[in-house]
């Protein structure tokens, strides 16, 4: 198992944010926010300019692609600690 990022941002963006922050993880671009609307972690009109933008959360996928836990908050300054991501991701197996 391994955590992945989507992000609404260009690709190029979100590779140098990632570079600045020295984030070595797996960054997904989805400029079309379709793999987010899958996962219901579009925040409608949110953006610059009242654009969608990716909604704060974090989901644990299984292999199959099912979603077997869910961390959303509508505060993009909210995340999960690391021991959260562990414990959901332990969840799993």
């Amino acid at each position: 198992m391994r955590p992945v990022a989507i992000s609404v941002d260009a690709p190029e963006s979100s590779r140098t944010l990632c570079q600045k922050a020295g984030d070595t993880s797996t960054l997904l671009a989805d400029p079309h926010a379709g793999v987010m609307r899958r996962y219901d972690l579009v925040h409608a009109g949110a953006g610059i300019k009242g654009q969608d933008s990716a909604r704060p959360g974090e989901c644990w996928v299984d292999v199959s692609g099912t979603v077997r836990g869910v961390n959303l908050t509508d505060n993009s300054w909210v995340r999960a600690r690391p021991d959260q991501m562990l414990a959901g991701a332990q969840a799993l197996r």
